[in-house]
């Protein structure tokens, strides 16, 4: 089955202060490059979008082994950046979609979403303590709904309408909740 790992690393990181995904974690790794070593680990093809004018981000996500693409609509949200990505890897059968400020995500809680959409799931993400949690796989039928995405809301309007049919894997890694927004993050990453 061909899965795609998609990166989200267009964000301006505004809370942050700018330049997030470069900004090193405690062992001197860039945030955003270790999540795309989490997502590499068990996905051999990996699309990252970034914005214009990333060129380190670019530079660094190529070198951790994505296919690195530049998102002009990025400035529109995460939705926009997400509908990139999947046009440039729509030939896929599934997609799991992390986020680049998500660094502490398990390679194994990457892997059960990964058998979950092999055994045919089409939509599915990890939980921790009963919170849902990221990275999310989509199967083949929600591609139409993901090249439409536009706006901030990534996919959750998706998951929203379709809700009934998501399923969630419990998880013993609280990695699957912890994003990097402010600097303050970086205690719990």
């Amino acid at each position: 089955m061909n899965i795609r790992g998609i990166l989200l690393a267009a964000g301006a990181g505004s809370r942050f202060g700018g330049d997030k995904l470069i900004h090193p974690l405690a062992d001197g790794t860039p945030i955003g490059v270790a999540a795309a070593r989490n997502l590499r680990a068990v996905l051999p093809e990996v699309v990252a979008v970034v914005r214009p004018a990333d060129t380190r981000l670019a530079e660094l996500l190529e070198g951790a082994g994505c296919r690195v693409t530049v998102c002009a609509q990025s400035v529109r949200g995460m939705g926009a950046s997400l509908a990139h990505a999947i046009g440039l890897a729509r030939d896929a059968d599934a997609w799991v979609v992390a986020l680049a400020d998500m660094p502490a995500i398990q390679d194994t809680s990457i892997s059960v979403i990964v058998r979950a959409l092999e055994a045919g799931t089409q939509l599915v993400a990890p939980s921790y303590r009963g919170e849902r949690g990221h990275p999310v796989g989509f199967g083949k039928s929600h591609l139409q709904a993901l090249l439409e995405l536009d706006g901030d809301a990534g996919a959750r309007a998706i998951i929203q309408a379709h809700r009934g049919e998501l399923v969630l894997v419990e998880c013993a890694d609280p990695g699957v909740l912890q994003d990097i927004d402010r600097p303050g993050d970086l205690v719990q990453a």
